[in-house]
């Protein structure tokens, strides 16, 4: 068996359980594809589920759920990725009834769903394409569930984050907000302005109910329902994406992980319409991915955290890996054989 380099726990607790080490290379099923990760983006989600039994999956288990990277193998029922393509996408479904990935996209190599990622954009680099697939699909997710209509206000807590930003930049361009207000602290208000809002509010220096406009729609991104509630009409819709919403009016929002929502985004990408975001501070390498843990668990990202996965450590796996053609059901396949 094949081993690459993977950072991995075997323990619950703080980002100082996480080791780089050996992990095994894994075969595509059928429906899979095998996937030479160039970037990994970071979400709150990877910390809770290595802090807690949460989503939990087997020991030693590879936290992420975002990345970019090429198809290097597949599975005899894939039809629409070829070796050599490139692709990007969430691998993780936390709402499936299956158990999640024990090998997440902190790794040299991974497998996926085909269903669940799509071609990267050719506008995109690695790292911008990881950083969008568990924000986005999370971000559209939220306007479905609030049942948002064409022409409504709303106001938006926390748009200088992975999903708010990405909220922003959707309210207009895809549901056809009226107008846009958001939320955040002093030194992100030109950064968070940039995305869309007609308003920018610092939350250091006005309270909620502060507030004299009232919104359609209240869309919270870090929780806060318990407090920001009150900027929402009588009869607005409040969501929050965090679990449990912190207010009774207010409605939790997950996600569907599917790679069809990504394609959807791919003219707006191209045009430019619509940005990844990724903070100043956020690019790490591989080596580095507590220092990346530990800036995510801050709260204070601008945009999404990624990590860069080397080419140079997998060159030698691959020349030891060899295409060959297998026989799965009865159905020749091209696929990865792994000496």
């Amino acid at each position: 068996m094949k081993m690459q380099k993977a950072w991995f726990y075997e323990e619950y607790g703080p980002k100082e359980v996480l080791k780089l080490g050996d992990f095994p290379i894994p075969s595509p099923l059928e429906n899979q594809l095998l996937v030479q990760v160039h970037a990994a983006a970071l979400n709150p989600i990877d910390s809770k589920r290595r802090m807690r039994p949460i989503f939990p999956s087997e020991f030693p288990a590879v936290p992420g759920c975002d990345m970019a990277g090429v198809v290097i193998g597949k599975g005899v029922n894939v039809k629409k990725f070829d070796i050599g393509d490139e692709v990007y996408g969430n691998i993780q479904d936390f709402n499936s009834m299956e158990k999640p990935k024990q090998l997440g996209t902190l790794a040299q190599f991974i497998v996926v769903e085909e269903k669940l990622v799509a071609r990267k954009p050719k506008c995109l680099s690695f790292e911008e394409a990881a950083s969008l697939p568990l924000a986005v699909q999370t971000a559209i997710e939220g306007f479905k569930t609030g049942d948002f209509k064409k022409g409504e206000t709303m106001f938006v807590v926390g748009g200088a984050g992975g999903v708010g930003t990405l909220v922003l930049q959707l309210a207009k361009l895809m549901f056809g907000a009226s107008y846009v207000v958001s939320s955040c602290s002093t030194p992100k208000l030109k950064f968070v302005k940039q995305f869309g809002a007609d308003k920018v509010v610092d939350y250091t220096k006005t309270k909620y109910e502060d507030i004299e406009e009232k919104f359609d729609f209240l869309y919270d991104t870090v929780g806060d329902c318990k407090k920001s509630f009150v900027v929402a009409k009588k009869d607005g819709a409040i969501v929050d994406i965090t679990w449990p919403a912190s207010h009774e009016r207010a409605v939790y929002s997950s996600l569907t992980v599917c790679g069809e929502i990504l394609e959807k985004l791919r003219p707006y990408l191209e045009r430019g319409e619509l940005k990844a975001v990724i903070d100043p501070k956020g690019e790490y390498d591989f080596e580095n991915v507590i220092d990346a843990f530990g800036y995510i668990e801050t709260g204070r990202a601008w945009g999404k955290v990624v990590v860069t996965i080397p080419h140079h450590h997998s060159t030698t796996i691959l020349s030891e890996i060899d295409t060959n053609t297998l026989q799965l059901n009865g159905l020749a396949a091209k696929n990865l054989c792994l000496k």
